[in-house]
């Protein structure tokens, strides 16, 4: 995977629009280091991104989290010393700053244990959507005040990886359902969890299944085809959903294989490599969330999902807590919107810079 996404065509260097000529230049005058500036600025500001890790218990979400970082990020408990089995289900966050090579990434980590661990799973996806709401909630309360922060702190949900138990069969009622609705409001990156415990062949055939449900039932999952902006996105992209869901393996433990420390998992029948793409897709998923599309993942978010969800909100603004600042919106029309949700709008830029949705 080309960790250059972004990197520009030999089009992009023409002209967006006949309407703005180009202009010939008769020297050297400096507008490349605007780019410099981008850098220093986003060096000392540091990044935000903030993961979500939806799947039962005991699928290894947070060795994943841990070997996706390389680090400690996520303690977890071993099986049996973790008291009694939540009743219900329970989101817990954490946050740590991270660095490497003078970048600084604020992570936020929330996982969900109790998902789907109960005999009646009915609704138990409630409390997921309804924290994904409350924090564009909060950044909605924050964005429409008259004194504005100069940094509004982004707890969004920028990403959800939802763990598939590797059962070699199909997705399961309860993983169609949630997908459907979860899909509706932020980017979902579905894995195959555990893929160790598959051979090669029941993976590709539990893959190909995957991808017939998700097909089927209308899922739309990141990276979403709607939102390829140009001909390497969608070249890149394509790859990608043809390989999704990942079948991952994680491991926080490094072992030594022919005289160098690797990271894997030590059975009897060997040490499986959790960056040896012939062991497992591990590397596809740290590529799509750290190197290549980490961007691309907040600019949807920020463009697509909570715009959604700004849009219904100040339709409804006559319902709106009156916090201190408030800002006075028009009264909504009399008629109430067609749909009670927000509704998956996608845009795309058109040569001339305007927008145009379907």
């Amino acid at each position: 995977m080309d960790p250059l996404r972004r990197s520009p065509s030999p089009s992009s260097s023409q002209p967006s629009s006949p309407r703005t000529p180009s202009c010939e230049m008769l020297g050297y005058v400096g507008i490349e280091a605007v780019l410099d500036q981008l850098k220093i600025k986003a060096m000392k500001m540091g990044f935000e991104f903030n993961i979500m890790m939806v799947g039962q218990s005991g699928l290894g979400k947070s060795t994943m989290v841990n070997t996706l970082f390389k680090s400690k990020v996520w303690k977890s408990t071993p099986p049996g010393l973790g008291g009694p089995m939540p009743q219900t289900l329970q989101l817990h966050s954490v946050t740590h700053v991270i660095e490497e090579n003078g970048v600084k990434l604020k992570l936020t980590l929330t996982d969900t244990p109790g998902f789907g661990d109960q005999i009646n799973n009915d609704k138990c996806w409630d409390p997921i959507l309804g924290y994904i709401s409350e924090q564009y909630e909060r950044y909605l309360q924050e964005e429409i005040l008259i004194t504005r922060k100069r940094h509004i702190p982004d707890t969004r949900v920028h990403c959800c990886v939802y763990f598939v138990p590797p059962t070699g069969h199909c997705l399961r009622p309860l993983d169609i359902e949630f997908l459907q609705r979860l899909c509706q409001t932020v980017n979902v990156v579905p894995v195959i969890a555990r893929a160790d415990s598959l051979t090669i062949e029941e993976r590709e055939t539990f893959r190909r299944r995957i991808q017939h449900n998700m097909k089927t039932h209308c899922i739309d999952v990141y990276p979403q085809q709607c939102f390829d902006e140009d001909i390497s996105d969608r070249i890149l992209n394509s790859k990608i959903r043809e390989r999704i869901p990942f079948a991952v393996v994680g491991a926080d433990r490094e072992h030594l294989v022919n005289g160098r420390c690797v990271l894997g998992r030590k059975t009897k029948w060997g040490i499986i490599e959790v960056e040896n793409m012939a062991h497992c897709e591990f590397p596809l998923l740290r590529d799509l969330l750290i190197r290549s599309h980490f961007q691309d993942l907040k600019d949807i978010t920020h463009n697509v999902h909570y715009e959604n969800y700004r849009v219904y909100r100040l339709n409804n603004s006559h319902v709106l807590p009156r916090g201190p600042g408030w800002v006075n919106l028009a009264p909504t029309p009399t008629s109430p919107p067609a749909t009670p949700g927000p509704s998956k709008v996608c845009r795309r830029r058109t040569r001339d810079n305007s927008t145009e949705e379907y």
